[in-house]
């Protein structure tokens, strides 16, 4: 009976220590994004603006040191852009244009990461410094405010969601600082850059037989949160 007893103290000793490894939270993320674009000089692909997105959700830290975490949790993030790009009308004539495209594209993304910590530089106050990357699924498109699109060039419709990659992956880096608030309550604030690893056009090269174009996500992001 003393050993079992014993057993339950040390399974508890030991659920105790790894839950306060762990520490939950959920955070905002107001941000800028654009698009990376690249072509042939005939096509002249380029990026034509940026737009203001948002996002936020579920963060968690699990803490291997003082000072050290693997940072992941689930997200879901607005990115997109303004490109334009120059093509040719159908028809005899074939006259050039140029077209612009504005992409809204709402992503699941998850997080994997290493937070970096410093020792208190103030009273309950440290910096952090984040590295990794995300992967990130597309869960809906619209282009031009649309959920269709109907090219100038042949006449056809389709899906926006047809037009991108149905998986991206960014590298992350971020800067931020973290202010306990209580016991197990800290609040933190950071700049975040993502920067897309992967060419999310799923439409010119395969649908319209351009040659060589890439389209890559950006996004500055402020995040805000609170852990508990």
């Amino acid at each position: 009976m003393k050993k079992i007893f014993l057993a339950l103290l040390v399974l508890a000793a030991s659920v105790t220590t790894a839950s306060a490894q762990i520490e939950i939270g959920l955070k905002i993320t107001p941000s800028i994004n654009s698009l990376r674009a690249e072509s042939p000089s005939d096509r002249a692909f380029k990026s034509d603006g940026s737009q203001f997105g948002f996002g936020g959700g579920l963060v968690v830290d699990y803490f291997f040191g003082e000072n050290y975490a693997f940072s992941t949790g689930l997200l879901l993030a607005g990115k997109g852009g303004t490109i334009s790009y120059r093509d040719v009308s159908g028809g005899v004539t074939g006259q050039p244009f140029t077209e612009t495209q504005k992409f809204n594209i709402q992503y699941l993304q998850a997080p994997l990461t290493v937070k970096l910590f410093t020792n208190e530089l103030a009273p309950a106050t440290r910096l952090y410094f984040q590295v990794g990357g995300s992967l990130n699924v597309p869960i809906g498109t619209r282009i031009n405010s649309s959920k269709f699109y109907t090219d100038p060039a042949t006449g056809n419709e389709s899906k926006a969601n047809d037009h991108v990659l149905f998986f991206d992956a960014d590298a992350l880096v971020a800067l931020g600082v973290e202010y306990q608030l209580g016991k197990s309550t800290k609040v933190f604030s950071g700049i975040s850059y993502n920067r897309g690893l992967v060419d999310i056009d799923r439409y010119f090269e395969k649908t319209r037989d351009f040659k060589d174009i890439t389209i890559k996500n950006s996004s500055v992001a402020l995040d805000l949160g609170i852990k508990f």
